[in-house]
């Protein structure tokens, strides 16, 4: 059986001031036409259709259209919700649309209620696990702690009893969105930081014949069996050097994968450039970037006069210009958001305590308190998402 892995489409996002939705179109055209051409068995879809909770209307329509398109080559599709999606407002219709073929899981009690397909070789059961913010689907799973790491562990407790119930042979996929350990980060995802702890270990779909991940943007294989799809498009400059794909995998008869990538259309290429105004403005060996989406980082001790409206003459397609000076009094200058690049909410948190309090770093009781409330902040702004 083949399957055609995707994930982290973020419909409605946009690359700093240039909107992404004819790129998007532009994927879902490629989608469909290696559904069609790659005579593929069914379509997974692991997360984050959406950008936000509330997408736009024109990535509302985009998506309908998709799902349309995707039932009209009667090829199934199964597809979660992740952490960027409402799973009400994703699930609605879900029982109409599996009538069409178009399989959506939102909901954690169904976690261990399969997808049946089969081939020539006999069943195959598909089971979506969307994101499990802990401290919302705790419960639910009756899982013994609100972390990743055991709400994930309860839903695939489910996946593994149930599976244990179908007929000897009947192989398995899992659809999750998480951060898995092992996985590389890019700066466009956002934080599932819980207690601390945003990932979970691989071992965690031990007993299935293939995960299907989503959550991380660039493609990515922890295990033979366990991969993360990646975005489609690039969402922020730290993916330039991805090669944006899908995973088109094959399932033989004994549940052995075989998986190869399948290339992206890239709207424009991204380009990092690095170095003092003049370089940048002059160097022929830049000259492959003119035609990029560029992020240019100044490294001059002072701050050069007007070098965006200089550095867009040669890089009609600049979006982001970064101070950062290679050394000197000036280096002051970086930006607040530069200082807090890569950190997470209990790090900024734990250094503003260490600031205010002139050196002295919070301990362990404290980082605790900090770790409590940041969760307890999360796990509300979760809640009014679901609300919303």
């Amino acid at each position: 059986m083949r399957f055609l892995h995707t994930s982290d489409w973020h419909l409605g996002r946009s690359f700093h001031r240039v909107n992404l939705l004819t790129a998007q179109r532009t994927f879902l055209d490629h989608l469909v036409e290696t559904v069609r051409a790659g005579e593929v068995d069914a379509v997974l879809v692991a997360g984050d259709v959406y950008d936000r909770a509330v997408p736009p209307l024109a990535a509302v329509e985009l998506f309908d259209e998709a799902l349309h398109r995707l039932a009209e080559l009667g090829v199934p599709t199964v597809m979660i919700s992740g952490n960027h999606d409402s799973a009400r407002r994703l699930g609605v219709g879900a029982g109409l649309m599996e009538r069409a073929g178009i399989h959506l899981r939102t909901d954690p009690a169904g976690c261990g209620t399969p997808v049946l397909l089969s081939d020539a070789h006999g069943p195959v059961a598909l089971y979506g696990l969307p994101y499990l913010e802990p401290a919302m689907v705790r419960d639910t799973l009756g899982a013994q702690r609100a972390d990743h790491a055991a709400v994930l562990g309860a839903a695939m407790d489910r996946v593994r009893a149930d599976l244990a119930e179908r007929p000897a042979g009947t192989r398995s996929v899992v659809l999750a969105h998480a951060f898995v350990t092992g996985g590389t980060a890019s700066d466009s995802e956002r934080d599932i930081t819980v207690g601390g702890v945003a990932s979970v270990p691989a071992g965690v779909f031990d007993g299935v014949d293939y995960a299907a991940l989503g959550h991380l943007h660039g493609c990515q294989t922890l295990t033979e069996r366990v991969r993360y799809s990646g975005s489609p498009l690039a969402y922020s400059f730290s993916e330039a050097d991805h090669r944006k794909t899908s995973w088109l995998v094959e399932l033989d008869g004994t549940g052995a994968v075989h998986a190869e990538r399948v290339d992206a259309p890239v709207p424009r290429a991204l380009a990092r450039i690095r170095g003092p105004l003049e370089r940048l403005l002059d160097d022929p060996a830049l000259a492959r970037h003119e035609e990029s989406w560029v992020e240019a980082t100044l490294t001059d001790a002072a701050r050069p006069h007007e070098p965006m409206a200089r550095l867009v003459k040669r890089y009609p397609h600049i979006l982001s210009l970064v101070f950062d000076p290679d050394e000197g009094p000036a280096r002051s200058l970086a930006s607040y958001a530069q200082r807090l690049r890569g950190r997470s909410d209990q790090e900024i948190a734990e250094d503003f305590v260490e600031h205010v309090r002139s050196g002295r770093a919070a301990d362990e009781r404290e980082r605790a308190e900090l770790r409590s409330a940041i969760d307890e902040v999360r796990a509300e702004d979760m809640t009014a998402e679901v609300a919303r």
